[in-house]
């Protein structure tokens, strides 16, 4: 395997007594689309926010381009989150804010001051939303709304876009779309997507290789085409839908 992008190893987190993350080791290789599956309460996003340093480790590491990120001060994080986007679950656009200024939002947090409406341009272009600078949030559709978010998320040319459920509460024709940008920006611009998901039939659209969470532990890695045919106890329920989740079985695809 390539050097990786990203490195966690032994990565543990508690909160109270939850024990959240119980020891996670992974690689996260340049320009790979990686999905992470697990059940509810499994530590997906716990993990994803550890990866730009959302989180503090209790234990364990987490390396950006080969730099230990763990115990970094905001300050010091902030030439490695510049290497990060993240489109947030839901979207969280700034309601108060027009398209252009939410997608800017970014570029103006870390002092940038020079082509700032170009950039923007350039991001609304890549998700499909030439020339809505102008739009508010509570006028666009839901599936709209989330392109945006993308666009905030790599208007700053990142390395790496974390993406925390970005199908929630989209129809099926529309999460398709957002599937075909995610994959498009890994081929169009080498980008490396991290993507946590309950929506099955995305994991053989867009994943190069897939991580399975169980009890805050990876329990399964490996190509999607091998998690289509495993035998596995805990995993086999998922793809065929046993298991009680609402996005198992019946969305599976491929």
């Amino acid at each position: 395997m390539a050097d990786p992008f990203i490195r966690v190893r032994g990565l543990e987190q508690k909160f109270g007594t939850q024990h959240v993350l119980r020891g996670v080791d992974l690689d996260i290789v340049r320009g790979e689309t990686l999905v992470i599956l697990g059940g509810s309460g499994g530590g997906k996003s716990v993990l994803l926010k550890h990866l730009p340093g959302l989180l503090q480790p209790w234990r364990g590491t987490v390396e950006i381009d080969g730099e230990d990120i763990s115990a970094l001060d905001e300050r010091q994080l902030a030439p490695y989150r510049r290497k990060v986007g993240i489109m947030f679950q839901g979207g969280a656009l700034f309601d108060s804010m027009t398209v252009g200024e939410n997608v800017a939002f970014p570029l103006r947090e870390a002092g940038e001051k020079k082509q700032i409406q170009e950039r923007v341009s350039e991001a609304l272009e890549i998700v499909r939303l030439p020339g809505q600078e102008k739009k508010m949030p509570s006028e666009l559709s839901g599936g709209m709304r989330k392109r945006v978010a993308l666009a905030r998320a790599v208007v700053g040319r990142p390395a790496c876009v974390l993406y925390d459920e970005p199908h929630a509460g989209l129809d099926p024709i529309t999460a398709d779309s957002i599937d075909h940008l995610i994959k498009d920006l890994q081929t169009d611009h080498g980008m490396t997507n991290v993507v946590v998901t309950h929506e099955m039939r995305s994991v053989f659209h867009i994943a190069d290789r897939v991580v399975f969470l169980q009890e805050g532990r990876i329990h399964w890695v490996g190509p999607p085409e091998e998690l289509k045919a495993t035998q596995d106890p805990i995993l086999k329920p998922f793809i065929e839908g046993n298991s009680g989740e609402p996005w198992a079985g019946s969305t599976l695809r491929g």
